[in-house]
């Protein structure tokens, strides 16, 4: 799930309050009013201080985990679903062995290599 991040204050963008991707080794230049949407919970991330004098304040949006997963196991509980053989079979089908959604879930990025033709598809969707 992705995590909008929102960055307000009053600083000078260039010289600190960078977004830092700590798995993607990348520092990004946030100016105040910018929003970027990560994958919070499995991309370790922070910001560089500010100078003295600035301030700075962050926004964070997110939604509990459990929430999705009580939609995936049809709007009930883990305790609920694991009292029978179909509600045991039906979490296994949700949430796979150990590893897959996480292999999943990173299939849904685009590689640098991509990104011109998913830009390209995702813009002439919209023209028509």
């Amino acid at each position: 799930m992705f995590c909008p991040l929102t960055a307000l204050g009053k600083f000078d963008h260039t010289k600190g309050g960078h977004l830092v991707l700590f798995d993607l080794k990348i520092y990004i230049q946030f100016p105040p009013g910018s929003t970027i949407l990560i994958p919070s919970a499995c991309v370790e991330h922070a910001n560089t201080p500010i100078q003295e004098g600035e301030t700075r304040h962050s926004i964070a949006q997110y939604a509990a985990g459990g929430l999705f997963r009580w939609v995936a196991h049809g709007f009930t509980s883990v305790k609920s679903l694991l009292k029978t053989k179909a509600g045991r079979q039906r979490k296994e089908e949700v949430d796979k062995e150990e590893g897959v959604r996480w292999t999943e879930g990173l299939a849904l990025f685009s590689k640098a290599s991509e990104l011109k033709e998913d830009l390209e598809a995702a813009f002439s969707h919209s023209q028509k």
